[in-house]
């Protein structure tokens, strides 16, 4: 899936890979959670409202109540690509986010995930 069509997934859609892939590797929802709220600034009972809603991935971006400006100091690959030079603003803060979950599923300690 590329350019525009994934932006009109919706984020409960793939919310559940979020999850099982964490939780593959001995991490847990709450953690997934933790770390899409530091993203976004959305409260865990906002997040919940936003899956509820079936929010796309454009709309749940757009509105974000606070996207952490430490997101720009995120690097690394996903899919083989460098997120930092990912220059639509969408598609960027989706390979954050995936990047962030990587990061936790691979063991990274949560304080470094949320760059702290």
């Amino acid at each position: 899936m590329t350019g525009h069509r994934i932006y009109s997934v919706s984020v409960a859609s793939v919310y559940p890979h979020y999850v099982a892939k964490a939780e593959r590797k001995g991490r847990t929802k709450a953690e997934v959670d933790e770390i899409i709220c530091w993203l976004t600034g959305y409260s865990p009972a906002a997040l919940n409202e936003q899956l509820t809603n079936k929010t796309s991935f454009e709309d749940f971006f757009a509105q974000a109540p606070g996207m952490n400006p430490a997101r720009t100091s995120i690097k690394g690959t996903v899919c083989g690509v460098r997120v930092e030079t990912i220059e639509e603003p969408t598609m960027r803060e989706i390979r954050y986010l995936d990047k962030l979950i990587d990061e936790r599923a691979k063991g990274k300690a949560m304080e470094k995930i949320l760059r702290g």
